[in-house]
């Protein structure tokens, strides 16, 4: 945990005990009791029934804004750390349906003119149009801020003035506006008053992020990592990230001085019709790569092509054999080029309502993945090694899709975001994916069988179950197969509980990864944060050839603010079970399962590019490098994801 969070978890706590010590300050009306025939409810003491007291968060609120008011050094600190104004929900406009029909009366009307926008990160609003950056923290904010750019925004709009207005081309610009990481929220209305019979004008306003990213970790005294990125660099809406680690303190191998430090950087431009282009660049000790690519998803229902193209290069050392402490490490050069390529077509399904769309689609896609290798490890045949070296073989893998997509999008709130509109994706999926695989000695051709559903309620929740199997066939007489994969994900969510001005949600999410007859060697890679319980650290790496795993979680929404960052409490409790038997099998066949508790708070700035951050404390009753079991640790990362099912580029499953 870093200096400054420890430093903003120490001034939540002061904060939250100065607001008790209020109470025992004394006060002159409570000598003389009032009268109960005159007094106003404000000036009668409130004795709460002892055998039915609870939490007053109102009181409690009441409380540290009246000491906030203080001109003492405690008040001003609580003024400065906490935002005590009254949120008002926005309610007019917000329709559960986000490709709603509230528009239906302007389709293929000539959209004549479109007014844009853009509002700063800090201080504004897109429902009050009074709300003005006041303190001196907004106001620097956006000094140091550059606002996207009014071509940036057309670039995401999908209507142009002099053209027809397709139904829904609203609703998905609103939506793809929220999706795009330098924007925060965005509304894409139509000008009624100006409106005719056969034109339109729109309206389009939307609110940034603050983009600029800047982040110092010390490891120790002469080792740390430094980090320096833009999501919205020169307001174009391009991405730029930077790495640098410094002190790694590796040892010499003989007279060999590894490389110290280490760099990562990539850097994005969006372009129009949703291209955009990446380059990227990692060196550190015995690692070097570099790539480009270009590539266009299937950002939205109406789009109708996609595809990409990317080339990467690989220098690499790497050790065959582990030798002993103190022995010296023989490395071996390893340098690859990759080449990969796709293309996919989106078929329209006839709709038989003229301002309505279908959301069916067929689509159609195929992919070349071409690997070369320049220069592989050649070992000296008379050392002895424990299992055979990798075969390094130059390989072309050919892969087509064609599935059945349906998509609709849902709007809530106080799912990640606190009030913020926000995006759930729901449909169908379904697809059937085939191709060969043209390395080594042996031919393989692949099949995989996708399937996925999701639904959502604000009175139920969401729901959400996908199933997705694949292996290869050996081309010989043998017909056998191998390296299959079986993953399954549900995920859930309860909807929305109000417990006064608070809110909370029940998240619960699964996963499962299971090997079917892998190859030796191949594990999983272990069950730690993302792929198992968060913040678990095992004294020993766990290696698994299948996995299944379940975390739940409590999300309570406070209406608390800390230096900008809105505050939320959580609970959590994790499991996996794992089985490291060869090839696969059941994740069952290992026992009891590895698991975590813990609980933590989470603070949120919406108006950041790097907007969450969370400190927690975990129990882990087995595995960790603790004697007692408990960890507190930071972490930035959402447990419960949306997955999309727009398809994408034609691929086998990913055994990690």
């Amino acid at each position: 945990m870093s200096f400054r969070h420890c430093f903003l978890f120490a001034l939540l706590w002061l904060g939250l005990g100065a607001g008790q010590a209020q109470a025992q300050n004394f006060d002159p009306r409570s000598a003389v009791p009032p009268d109960s025939l005159v007094a106003s409810e404000e000036i009668l003491p409130h004795r709460a029934d002892s055998l039915r007291q609870r939490f007053d968060d109102e009181r409690m609120l009441s409380r540290l804004k009246a000491y906030s008011r203080r001109k003492t050094i405690a008040g001003r600190a609580i003024s400065a750390l906490f935002d005590f104004t009254q949120r008002q929900e926005e309610r007019a406009g917000l329709d559960v349906v986000l490709l709603d029909r509230q528009f239906d009366s302007h389709s293929f009307k000539v959209v004549r003119r479109v007014d844009i926008q853009t509002l700063d990160s800090f201080g504004y609003s897109l429902t009050d149009s009074t709300k003005l950056p006041r303190t001196f923290w907004e106001k620097s904010g956006n000094t140091l801020h550059i606002k996207t750019a009014r071509s940036r925004v057309r670039q995401v709009l999908l209507f142009r003035p002099g053209q027809l207005l397709e139904p829904q081309a609203l609703a998905e610009s609103e939506r793809l506006l929220r999706q795009t990481p330098e924007i925060l929220d965005a509304r894409v209305l139509v000008n009624e008053q100006t409106s005719t019979r056969d034109s339109v004008d729109i309206q389009v306003l939307t609110t940034d992020v603050f983009s600029i990213t800047a982040g110092f970790e010390l490891g120790s005294a002469t080792a740390g990592r430094i980090t320096l990125g833009d999501e919205n660099f020169l307001g174009m809406g391009h991405q730029l990230k930077n790495s640098y680690r410094y002190g790694r303190n590796l040892a010499p191998n003989g007279p060999d001085i590894p490389q110290q430090w280490a760099y990562n950087g990539s850097y994005t431009a969006p372009f129009r019709n949703f291209v955009y282009a990446q380059a990227n660049y990692r060196n550190e000790y015995n690692y070097r790569s570099g790539g480009v690519a270009v590539q266009r998803d299937f950002y939205s229902p109406s789009a109708r092509y996609a595809g990409a193209l990317s080339l990467n290069a690989f220098d690499q050392h790497i050790a065959l054999v582990p030798t002993a402490e103190g022995q010296l490490i023989t490395y071996y050069p390893l340098r690859y080029t990759v080449q990969d390529a796709w293309v996919g077509r989106a078929l329209r399904l006839r709709s038989y309502d003229l301002g309505y769309e279908n959301p069916g689609r067929i689509i159609v896609s195929a992919r070349a993945y071409n690997l070369r290798y320049s220069a592989v490890p050649q070992p000296d045949t008379s050392v002895h090694f424990p299992t055979p070296p990798p075969d390094f073989r130059n390989s072309t893998l050919l892969l087509g899709t064609v599935g059945y997509s349906v998509r609709r999008y849902y709007k809530d709130r106080y799912l990640f975001g606190f009030g913020r509109t926000e995006d759930v994706p729901t449909g169908t999926l379904v697809s059937l994916t085939a191709g060969y695989d043209l390395s080594g000695a042996v031919q393989r051709r692949y099949l995989g069988v996708r399937m996925a559903a999701a639904a959502f309620s604000t009175r139920s929740g969401y729901l959400y179950g996908a199933v997705d199997v694949g292996g290869f066939q050996l081309m010989n007489t043998e017909r056998s197969w191998e390296q299959g994969l079986l993953s399954t994900e549900f995920t859930s969510f309860t909807k929305l509980y109000h417990f006064g001005n608070w809110q909370y949600r029940h998240f619960l999410s699964s996963r499962a990864t299971v090997g079917l007859n892998r190859r030796p060697g191949e594990q999983l890679q272990g069950i730690t944060d993302a792929r198992g319980l968060r913040g678990f650290a095992p004294a020993q790496p766990i290696f698994a050839t299948s996995r299944f795993v379940v975390n739940y979680e409590t999300t309570l929404f406070t209406p608390l603010s800390l230096l900008g960052f809105r505050l939320a409490g959580l609970a959590f409790a994790d499991a996996a079970w794992i089985s490291d038997k060869p090839r696969g099998g059941s994740p069952f066949s290992g026992g009891a399962p590895y698991t975590g508790f813990g609980l933590g708070l989470r603070f949120r700035n919406e108006f950041t590019a790097l907007r969450t951050f969370q400190l927690l404390i975990g129990y882990y009753p087995r595995g960790l490098n603790t004697a007692n079991g408990i960890r507190m640790f930071e972490t930035a990362r959402e447990t419960v994801t949306f997955t999309d099912f727009g398809l994408g580029q034609p691929g086998t499953g990913l055994y990690q």
